[in-house]
Formats: structure tokens, C-alpha cells, sequence
């Protein structure tokens, strides 16, 4: 255990997903962390979210990995099917053999379940405060450490900054101050009671239906008693980052055309989150001094590889790991960490970009990509995820300069 050189705490900003992980790690590794959230209260809303044998492996060096675990919802197959014909195009089996080759299983869950074995997994430390009702808005640093200040001019001094402030990250604003890439895709999201959800669709799996500039998913949430529900389009209009309650006539006029087993989707939801998505250009540096980014403050993505938490979560063990084999240098500990992440998480946010490309295809493309997927074994596909999903904490440091 790496126990830190001074009494002063490590500043973490943002409770979400990143901070708690990151929290946790700063914690293994004996450091005494304050926790900053802008909200009232602890706490995570959205709906679900999918979680890759990565995230496994993340959660169980954080010690969280059978909290989660019991929480989860183990589906049987990664399945895409063509939204305008209801053809199949590619098919993942995610059962026994897919553990063996990744060490892991695949599944989905709510993201406040998540967030709840990650944060059961702090209040289980002594080490971990959390200040609520508390935005960061200004970072000084000297040669010594960091300190900040919240929105009522009070300053809270720490001997390191991690900025898991969000997509909306202040701390990346103060250092890197670059432009969000509104992508004009929209997302609509909404979970559904089992009674109320087609019985022709309940699989166990995660399912997408891809079509012209627009894209389904639904799989079963909390041990199937729930589906989870999103609906992917190009907006007709001009669109700002941001999370509003949806209309169910939106929604609606931009599904014509589909086949009418996906488009009974379409009319589920009594109410629907609608998202306007956003990402960013990814930089080649998240550390300044002893202040660093994590999870969608260093590297917000679009959804369309189904990984910004399972990032997150591996960004908060990298940075423990980092920590842990320079015996707390923050110097040294903070490069490694972001020489590690940097060229992964970037590879996240581009494929994520070519893969909205490709589920979207019309036309021609549309035909393209179907062949190209259509009829492959489980062993190629497994062989295409094996950089994503490979991934385990033994491995995820950069070699050494």
C-alpha cells in the first residue's frame, strides 16, 4: 500500500461514476480523498447502460466487482438486425465462450446500480469525504499541491486535482478550453416495465436495429422485470449539448419506414430523457501540474461503443496503478497515467464516431455493411473486441520511458 507523503487530501471533482471510482483507488492506496458534487446529493440518474468484461475487470481491482456483479443482468448474445427489413446482420454470442477468452462475462444494468456498488464501495473506507452542493470553479496550483475554490469563495487546498467533472468539466475548461462537438444525433432513452414491453422482443440480449440515420436498442434491466429502451436519430434541427424531457410525437415522425417489429418500440414510453449528444476532438494531454482529467471530462465519447463508464472506471484503476508503482511521485504518477490512457480512450471516442457511421448507413452503404458482417463466426468477432475488451489492470500501464 502506498500511503501519501503529506496529510493533505487528494481533490477529486465530480461524484458520478469517475469520481467515485477514482475516489476508491485514491483510497486502496492510502490516500485520504475530498469529493466535490455540484448536486444536493450523491446520487446517478439515466437509464441503462452495458457493461464489457473491461468494466469487470475494473470493478474488481476497485473491490467492487461482486457488488456489481449481483446487480447485473447477464444477457446471452450481442445481436444487430436491420431495422427496415428485420434481417439479421451479426450475432455476438457473450456466453461461456466468451468468458474464456475474455476473462469476463457482458452485461447490462441500470447505471445507478453501478454507481451504487461503487459508492457502497467508498462509504466501506474511512478515507473518502464528500463536500455536496459543491461546484469547483477555479484552480490554482503551486510546487506543492493544488488548491481550489467553490462557487461561495470558499478554497480547499489538496496535494493533487482529478478532474471527473463530466462532459462539462470546469477543470478542463481552466487547462484545455477547447469546444464540444455537437454531433446532431439525438438520443432518446426510457426504461419500461416487462408487463408493458412486446413479448416478441424480449430476448435476452442486447439488441440493436440499425437504419437510415437512426438506430433501436432495447435489453432487459434489474433481472428482467424492466427494459431498457434507445432511440437514435439525426436531428432535423440546429441542437446544443444538453438533456431534455422528450416528446413522444418527435420521436415518432423521425421512425417512418421501419419494420413494424422494432417500431412497436417507438410507442412504449410514457416518457422519454432526450439527449442532444455531444463529443470532443481528443487531446494528447490530460495533466497540468498536479491537476489531471478522468472519465468524460478527459475523453467524452458518443454512445455508440456502449463505454463511457467502463473508460472511466479504467482510467480511475490506471491512476492507482500509476500511483502505486512511483510510490506517490504525482509528477511521475500523473505522465504514466495519461501515456496510458491517452491513445485507448481516443480510439474509443473515434470508433464511437464510425461506428454511429456505420449503424446509421442508408442506401448502398446499408448493403455494404451487412455483408460485411453477416454470417462471421464468434472467433472473428471475438478476435475484432479483443483490444477493448482484453483489458485487465495487469496490463495497464504504458512500458516505461
Amino acid at each position: 500500500m502506498t500511503h501519501a507523503t503529506t496529510r493533505e487530501p487528494v481533490l477529486v471533482a465530480g461524484g458520478g461514476i469517475g469520481g467515485l471510482a477514482a475516489a476508491l483507488a485514491l483510497a486502496n492506496q492510502g490516500y485520504e480523498v475530498l469529493v466535490f458534487e455540484q448536486a444536493a446529493q450523491i446520487g446517478e440518474i439515466g437509464a441503462g447502460i452495458q457493461l464489457g468484461p473491461n468494466a469487470f475487470s475494473a470493478m474488481d481491482a476497485l473491490g467492487v466487482g461482486e457488488r456489481a456483479r449481483g446487480r447485473a443482468v447477464y444477457i446471452d448474445e450481442l445481436v444487430m438486425h436491420d431495422a427496415l427489413d428485420a434481417s439479421l446482420v451479426g450475432r455476438v454470442p457473450t456466453g461461456a465462450a466468451f468468458r474464456e477468452r475474455f476473462g469476463n462475462p457482458y452485461a447490462v444494468i441500470h447505471r445507478v446500480d453501478v454507481h451504487t456498488s461503487l459508492l457502497e464501495g467508498v462509504q466501506a473506507s474511512d478515507r473518502v469525504r464528500f463536500h455536496t452542493d459543491t461546484r469547483i470553479v477555479r484552480v490554482e496550483q503551486d510546487g506543492h499541491g493544488v488548491t481550489v475554490e467553490d462557487q461561495r469563495g470558499q478554497r480547499w487546498r489538496g496535494q493533487a486535482l482529478i478532474g471527473a467533472d463530466g462532459v462539462r468539466s470546469v477543470v478542463r475548461a481552466q487547462y484545455v478550453g477547447d469546444p464540444a462537438r455537437v454531433t446532431g444525433h439525438v438520443v432518446y432513452r426510457a426504461v419500461v416495465d416487462k408487463a408493458d414491453f412486446p413479448r416478441d422482443l424480449q430476448w435476452n440480449a442486447a439488441s440493436l436495429w440499425a437504419g437510415p440515420h437512426c438506430h433501436l436498442v432495447h435489453y432487459p434491466l434489474r433481472g428482467g422485470e424492466q427494459y431498457n429502451v434507445v432511440v437514435t436519430f439525426h436531428s432535423r434541427q440546429p441542437e446544443e449539448w444538453g438533456v431534455t424531457e422528450g416528446s413522444k410525437e418527435e420521436v415518432q415522425s423521425y421512425f417512418q419506414g421501419i419494420h413494424p417489429l422494432p417500431r412497436q418500440l417507438i410507442d412504449l414510453p410514457q416518457s422519454w430523457k432526450r439527449w442532444a449528444t455531444a463529443d470532443r476532438e481528443p487531446i494528447e494531454r490530460w495533466s497540468f501540474g498536479r491537476a489531471t482529467l478522468l472519465g468524460d471530462a478527459a475523453h467524452p465519447t458518443t454512445q455508440y461503443m456502449a463505454q463511457g463508464a467502463c473508460m472511466a472506471m479504467e482510467d480511475a484503476v490506471t491512476l492507482g496503478e500509476a500511483l502505486r508503482v512511483h510510490g506517490g511521485d504525482w509528477d511521475r504518477a500523473l505522465d504514466l497515467y495519461q501515456r496510458s490512457r491517452i491513445a485507448r480512450t481516443a480510439r474509443i471516442v473515434l470508433s464511437s464516431r464510425e461506428m454511429g457511421r456505420i449503424y446509421h448507413a442508408k442506401g448502398v452503404e446499408r448493403l455494404v455493411r451487412n455483408d460485411l458482417w453477416r454470417g462471421r463466426s464468434p472467433q472473428r468477432f471475438y478476435d475484432a473486441l479483443e483490444w477493448l475488451y482484453g483489458w485487465t489492470v495487469d496490463t495497464c500501464l504504458a512500458a516505461p520511458h
